[in-house]
């Protein structure tokens, strides 16, 4: 099996050092504690819930719509953690639904709720409906568990959010800043915490995610060379959030450090470390085409064509901050974790005519991505928003 650290540059995980010097309180913490994951299957959620499962809570409920993961995400946990002597239990149930309502109204009550559900795709904000799906999930959604959370007498609730947060330019960032905005309004009522992290490399649906699959489908890998991003591994970033859900205080985000264990490294130049790894020399080639059309002409040389090409698609930041110049940091407490300390302030009159502006579309029924953009715009005047009229989808 090809070594997901070695592929990103790294020869130790990230957050070794601070999960020991902290394990018997995480320990402590999770093991008298009640636990609901919403968005639970995915990849960065199911990593969630085996760095809970594996400290022997009370109670662990996961949510998700995939049935297909969740089903997975049991089998996962059966195979490599076993069994626990506190309750498990998987729901395939949509947190915006009716249903998930009764569930929660009708549970057991949690200590702490931990929100993984997301659009993370940049690619996603390419047609005004998906766009908008992103607003609901990233923004109202997390709102409305907020106050379940609370209603049913949660401790502490968490929900990811992305280094595309700070200064962005996509409409996934921007929706993921103004769900941080949200936070801090909601903050008063229930003590909340977050993260913001890098790529998680080989999370489900992302690129290096793909490489597996073009490989098994004798198909060519493409990735963009100008493109830079940090990178965790799935486990680093389930280590990340349980550490700012169960240590963090009210309000504080936390974030990688980077550092020389953290470094920036380019798609291409990990398609390349991939190939090698599984016993093939990349061949770059100059065409979508000709990639295609050698794959098995190659593959008997014991090569591999690639076709790397530079970034031109809507939304595509130059390079990766976790962190903004008018933020405070906490950089001592934690080798290798960073922490945004938020003071309270949050502006109401922004935040209510986001939700009005919103309603009143959907009420509508009919929307355009200009409309959805003007009314980002108007909740962060800073947003830079990259639009090139090109998209993910338009690309091998």
């Amino acid at each position: 099996m090809v070594s997901t650290l070695s592929l990103i540059g790294r020869t130790a995980p990230l957050f070794s050092q601070d999960i020991a010097a902290h394990e018997a309180k995480l320990s402590g913490l999770v093991s008298g504690s009640r636990f609901l994951v919403i968005g639970g299957a995915g990849s960065i959620g199911s990593a969630v819930v085996q760095e809970i499962f594996k400290r022997k809570p009370t109670l662990l409920h996961v949510v998700d719509i995939s049935e297909n993961n969740m089903v997975e995400l049991v089998r996962e946990i059966r195979s490599s953690l076993g069994y626990i002597d506190g309750e498990f239990a998987t729901f395939a149930i949509d947190c915006g639904s009716d249903i998930f309502d009764s569930f929660i109204l009708n549970g057991p009550g949690y200590d702490y709720v931990l929100n993984l559900s997301a659009l993370k795709h940049v690619r996603s904000e390419k047609d005004p409906f998906t766009l908008m799906r992103m607003i609901d999930v990233n923004i109202f959604n997390t709102d409305k568990t907020i106050c379940q959370a609370k209603e049913k007498g949660t401790r502490k609730y968490f929900c990811v959010s992305t280094d595309k947060a700070a200064n962005p330019v996509n409409m996934m960032g921007a929706s993921k800043r103004i769900m941080e905005m949200f936070l801090m309004r909601r903050s008063l009522e229930l003590p909340i915490s977050t993260a913001r992290f890098a790529n998680v490399a080989f999370s489900d649906g992302s690129l290096l995610y793909g490489f597996n699959r073009r490989i098994e489908k004798e198909q060519p890998l493409s990735a963009p060379d100008d493109v830079r991003r940090y990178f965790v591994t799935q486990q680093e970033a389930g280590e990340l959030c349980l550490m700012s859900c169960l240590l963090g205080e009210n309000r504080d985000i936390f974030f990688p450090k980077m550092d020389e264990n953290l470094n920036l490294i380019t798609f291409s130049k990990i398609a390349e470390r991939y190939l090698e790894n599984i016993g093939f020399e990349p061949v770059q080639c100059e065409t979508e085409d000709e990639a295609r059309s050698r794959v098995k002409e190659l593959k008997k040389q014991k090569k591999y064509p690639v076709y790397f090409f530079k970034s031109d698609t809507t939304g595509e930041k130059d390079f990766e901050e976790f962190y903004t110049e008018n933020e405070t940091l906490d950089m001592e407490r934690f080798q290798t974790i960073g922490i945004i300390k938020n003071g309270f302030f949050y502006e109401e009159k922004k935040l209510d005519l986001f939700t009005q502006n919103i309603f009143a579309l959907q009420n509508m029924g009919k929307w355009t991505r200009t409309e959805l953009i003007g009314v980002f715009n108007k909740t962060i005047p800073e947003f830079n928003h990259q639009e090139t009229g090109k998209f993910l989808d338009g690309k091998m």
